[in-house]
């Protein structure tokens, strides 16, 4: 969703804060999609200040829940992510004065949500901290198997013509 800000008439110092919806599309995460549990648009606040020489100081602050597979035991998980990103635009100054979200006095609000999301995701998104997660020999659950699940271990192939012999 674009948005024009140069339609606030902002003077040098002067700011605003407004509250824009936006629509989140799902985030692929980890080789998972991760979904908001909103449905519909998401209320997002910018704060828009005004600086000298013609650049824009602007704040995005929102939150939303991911719904998917947990990581380790790809059971129902979700996790809540508080985003409060900042981004400086100022027309002449350095590269790290330029935000990439604007161009022309325009806002790219959903692209800078999306990549403030995807920034603000854990390592891993899990059903729970203790999560014990699958188990590798058999794909069992392990948070539901308990901590007596285990397999025989297969004896060591460097040792395997030992089990051939025969002490009659």
């Amino acid at each position: 969703m674009p948005f024009d800000l140069g339609s606030l008439r902002l003077s040098s110092g002067e700011g605003r804060r407004i509250d824009v919806p936006i629509a989140l599309e799902p985030v692929a995460f980890g080789g998972q999609t991760y979904a908001p549990d909103v449905d519909g648009d998401i209320p997002v606040t910018l704060d828009i200040a005004r600086t000298t020489g013609q650049g824009y100081s602007l704040r995005l602050r929102y939150s939303v829940g991911l719904d998917g597979p947990c990581m380790r035991c790809l059971e129902p998980a979700r996790e809540e992510v508080v985003i409060d990103s900042r981004e400086v635009d100022q027309p002449g100054g350095s590269g790290d004065m330029n935000s990439p979200y604007v161009e022309d006095d325009v806002l790219d609000v959903e692209g800078w949500a999306r990549e403030a999301l995807v920034l603000a995701l854990p390592t891993q998104i899990v059903c729970r901290e203790d999560c014990a997660g699958l188990c590798a020999e058999c794909g069992a659950n392990l948070n539901q198997a308990g901590p007596d699940h285990s397999h025989p271990k297969p004896p060591d192939p460097r040792f395997e013509k030992l089990s051939e012999l025969r002490f009659d």
